[in-house]
């Protein structure tokens, strides 16, 4: 009996791989390794630790941005109903900002090898910040919004807005602390709002499902990334600041036996992680040098190395499913 002739009625079925699957979220990966990068420099100057591998990790993620943006190009080339429609979901939709963080993260790292290419970036950034942030709250204030779809992710166009401040605080033009002010006015107010909605849909509803409960580190994301927008605009780290960090800290705590779970499956979710866990390790070795303590350079120390560990595990598996070809499946 041949290959062609056996019966494959009982078999899995068949699957094939497409550039339509690749997600949007995917994105996210740029943002926290971009972080990571970032992070990493404030760990050279707080603790010395060696700058070479940092910088290389800047690149690593300047490499993956280029890498999916040019993916995603050709997917809304070739499956533009598909990118529509993921523009229109409820959920999927706010991933789109992760483009923009992840500029803007790319726009802090680009500065230090060229200037000029970091605030053309920045600038474009923030432009489009504005733009996704504009589109949500117009869809929030427009049409009725289930509390299914009131989730974590509801969060990122508003960190994004804040996002503009801190990264623009060394931009060198004449309206760059008008943006900034205006960015963290309404990356502030957005957050909040949604915050509360997204506290009472936690507290009233059902538990996310395992495959959704990375997307709860998002949470930290408004705390840690607020503290750094915060001292950039204010120059200092003042009774308010400390809220915002021992806060973003304290939810952190809370979040992680929840999220760090061996029941929780690996997707390209878990990248929901990185970047919130990499904006507070900035506002960690930022807020242990304002305080100058010891104890607290070392465990912002501590918390890197946990960051860093975090994101190389999620960097490896993100990897073996790329290479195995399960990202690109369609049943």
């Amino acid at each position: 009996m041949t290959v062609q002739s056996m019966d494959l009625s009982n078999s899995t079925p068949l699957t094939r791989r497409s550039i339509s699957q690749l997600p949007i979220n995917l994105f996210a990966s740029v943002m926290g390794i971009t972080g990571l990068s970032l992070a990493w420099r404030e760990a050279t100057r707080t603790i010395g630790l060696p700058a070479l591998p940092g910088e290389y990790v800047g690149w690593l993620g300047t490499s993956i941005f280029l890498s999916l943006a040019l993916g995603y190009a050709f997917k809304w080339h070739r499956h533009p109903a598909t990118v529509v429609a993921e523009f229109a979901h409820p959920v999927q939709s706010n991933f789109f900002a992760t483009v923009a963080i992840g500029l803007l993260l790319q726009s802090a790292f680009l500065n230090r090898y060229s200037p000029l290419l970091s605030e053309v970036v920045w600038t474009a950034a923030s432009a489009l910040t504005f733009a996704l942030a504009y589109v949500v709250a117009r869809g929030f204030l427009g049409r009725q919004q289930s509390r299914d779809t009131t989730l974590p992710p509801l969060l990122i166009p508003g960190v994004a807005t804040l996002d503009i401040a801190v990264t623009g605080h060394a931009m060198p033009f004449a309206w760059a602390h008008e943006v900034n002010m205006l960015a963290f006015s309404v990356g502030s107010v957005i957050a909040a709002v949604f915050i509360a909605l997204i506290f009472s849909r936690l507290r009233h509803e059902d538990p996310l499902p395992a495959l959704a409960r990375p997307s709860l580190m998002v949470l930290v994301a408004p705390f840690a990334v607020g503290f750094l927008a915060y001292t950039n605009v204010t120059g200092s780290v003042d009774l308010f600041a400390t809220v915002l960090f021992y806060f973003a800290l304290f939810l952190m705590l809370v979040l992680s036996p929840m999220v760090f779970r061996s029941h929780v499956p690996f997707s390209v979710g878990w990248w929901a992680i990185s970047f919130p866990l990499a904006a507070l390790s900035i506002a960690f070795f930022r807020y242990a040098a304002s305080a100058e303590s010891t104890v607290l350079t070392g465990l912002a120390g501590l918390f890197f190395l946990f960051l860093a560990g975090a994101i190389a595990v999620v960097f490896y598996r993100t990897i073996s499913i790329i290479l195995t070809g399960r990202l690109f499946e369609v049943r």
